[in-house]
């Protein structure tokens, strides 16, 4: 299919006024009739770096399941997904031409009773874990998935979320994944669990809640993007009620990280911090969550315009894909309006193109 793209076409440092489609590739130049035109705004699909295609409430799902996440963050216009830790097969994901790509991170890999349950591969000894670094590393598509804290139960009235992991023990498990050809991107609350990470040379950071402005500097310093989850982090004050009578350290902790999410957004932005959309879908979370997220960003303090960026071609050029260039992949979204005056209208896609091929309901222009 020949498709001409009539309107707005943004990308990286690049805004166009209009674009053509052939064999599921971006031209800039007319390479003949069109058999079908879509008007309105273009965008390169949009990106979710922390999404769990094949993990429910319980751990892993049916492929059938599986492919109704897709679809629905598909529909959404998530076109690329970062899957950040699955216990499912998704392989056959990749011979779909009609589902977003999915960069895999192979499991999570946390402690017994250190997680949820159902999600991880959990290490009995803290010394396996750049063994499993490694071999989740040679089974994922470049990531690592790992969990740095999680709620110690067994402590009762003084448990709180704490780093799972030695400091010598990460270290050498971050490394064993570098030397797999893997970056390694952690899931963490605390404060105590960041300097480790760091020291450790992790790649990524999830969540970060616990980060203090040391860190935040430090983690800017070195190029280390963070992925905020605020829809998830919203849930916090949830978390503290529910724990609160049991686990009262735990509780305060959660209740006051909930209290500054919005300041550590923005100290995350303005020390100059890769923000990376994630909509922890998966688990709680529903699917096709990402519009929600990147809303939420904006009024958390984000300018909806860096927001469109961020959730587009930067978190598309971070991950090594294409951005809508001369004959780069046609991944693409059209909406009626500029998300960049009005963050809700990336929940409002007009039509949906993948690998050049309309996957939604297109109106003519």
């Amino acid at each position: 299919m020949r498709l001409h793209l009539t309107g707005t076409v943004l990308s990286a440092g690049a805004t166009r006024s209009g674009a053509w489609v052939e064999d599921g590739r971006v031209a800039w130049s007319q390479p003949g009739p069109a058999d079908a035109e879509i008007s309105g705004v273009v965008l390169p699909g949009l990106v979710d770096v922390h999404c769990h295609v094949g993990l429910g409430e319980r751990g892993a799902v049916p492929p059938e399941v599986s492919e109704a996440q897709a679809m629905a963050d598909r529909d959404t216009g998530v076109l690329l997904i970062r899957d950040a830790g699955s216990p499912s097969d998704t392989r056959w994901v990749d011979g779909r031409a009609d589902l977003p790509r999915i960069i895999r991170s192979g499991r999570h890999i946390a402690r017994p009773r250190r997680y949820i349950p159902g999600f991880a591969e959990e290490l009995d000894d803290v010394g396996a874990l750049p063994e499993a670094m490694a071999r989740n590393a040679r089974a994922g598509d470049g990531w690592v998935k790992l969990v740095a804290d999680w709620i110690d139960r067994s402590e009762g009235a003084e448990a709180r979320v704490r780093p799972l992991w030695p400091a010598d023990v990460l270290a050498d498990g971050v490394a064993a994944a570098h030397e797999a050809g893997a970056r390694v991107t952690a899931h963490t609350f605390s404060h105590e669990a960041i300097d480790p990470l760091l020291e450790a040379g992790i790649d990524c950071i999830e969540h970060g809640t616990g980060m203090d402005a040391d860190q935040i500097a430090e983690a800017a310093r070195r190029g280390i993007p963070v992925t905020p989850t605020m829809i998830q982090v919203d849930n916090f004050a949830e978390f503290a009620a529910a724990g609160g009578r049991r686990y009262p350290r735990y509780a305060e902790q959660m209740l006051a990280m909930w209290e500054r999410r919005d300041v550590q957004l923005r100290a995350f932005h303005e020390a100059g911090i890769q923000l990376l959309p994630g909509s922890d879908a998966g688990g709680t979370i529903p699917h096709g969550s990402l519009p929600d997220e990147l809303a939420r960003w904006v009024t958390g303090g984000i300018p909806a315009t860096d927001v469109v960026a961020l959730a587009t071609w930067r978190a598309r050029e971070y991950l090594g894909a294409g951005t809508l260039g001369e004959g780069e992949l046609a991944d693409l979204v059209v909406y009626d309006e500029d998300p960049r005056g009005d963050i809700t209208v990336l929940s409002r896609p007009r039509a949906v193109v993948l690998r050049g091929v309309p996957v939604s309901s297109v109106r003519s222009g």
